[in-house]
């Protein structure tokens, strides 16, 4: 099937901003040819250093996520890979979409493929 999953830029510069995200990227599924209607979105973040979240905060921080984008979505923290071979993974094929409150892309939006 194909189709798009479009991430609103505004919106999630405002998530971004919110929790204090110093780098938003997207993994996984979604860039790869077998993402679909049923796939979650997979987000890498790493938070400025005075954030201080806590495990409670990630899951209302997933809420979020989820209202923006309309689908499941899996975060991971960046600062918490501890596995070497799935920290070289990730960071070897995300796609960075929010960094140090710039957008990345000339694009009002980003529309990934399905």
């Amino acid at each position: 099937m194909n189709g798009n999953v479009q991430l609103d830029r505004d919106a999630l510069a405002a998530f971004c901003r919110k929790w204090r995200i110093r780098e938003l990227s997207i993994f996984g599924s979604v860039l790869r040819d077998d993402f679909g209607p049923d796939s979650d979105l997979d987000f890498l973040v790493s938070f400025n250093p005075k954030a201080g979240w806590d495990l409670w905060d990630l899951v209302t921080m997933r809420e979020d996520l989820i209202s923006i984008v309309n689908r499941d979505v899996d975060i991971v923290v960046k600062e918490a890979l501890r596995n070497p071979y799935r920290r070289k993974e990730i960071l070897t094929h995300r796609e960075i979409i929010h960094a140090n409150n710039n957008w990345m892309g000339n694009k009002n939006n980003i529309i990934l493929p399905m």
